[in-house]
């Protein structure tokens, strides 16, 4: 009982610590309104604005066939091993990855205009 409260004293004085530390090396306030050079002007437009929302559609696509690649990769190690239930596994995968794409295709998530 009595390691458990030196432990519990010891974690609460790091984080005064820590809270000490972050309120010493904080910027000031006037330095937080400052805009940021750009080679004069002020910036015209938020810097996550100039990225279309059609963009994060594509990118999550794209992650599944990275995911297809990862899975697939160590299938190509074990299937000789394995046999035809991992043939069976890696098309019923690559069918559920094709409905994916085959349904994003429908709503028109490649459609750019």
């Amino acid at each position: 009982m009595q390691g458990a409260l030196v432990v519990l004293v010891g974690v609460l004085a790091l984080v005064a610590a820590v809270y000490g530390v972050a309120r010493l090396v904080r910027l000031a306030p006037a330095a937080r309104d400052v805009l940021p050079f750009l080679s004069g002007g002020s910036p015209a437009e938020h810097a996550v604005s100039r990225y279309h929302a059609r963009w994060y559609t594509i990118t999550m696509v794209f992650l599944a066939f990275d995911m297809e690649m990862v899975f697939m990769y160590p299938w190509t190690l074990v299937v000789t091993e394995v046999g035809t239930p991992a043939v069976v596994e890696m098309f019923a995968f690559l069918a559920v990855l094709f409905a994916g794409v085959w349904y994003a295709w429908r709503e028109g998530v490649f459609r750019w205009t």
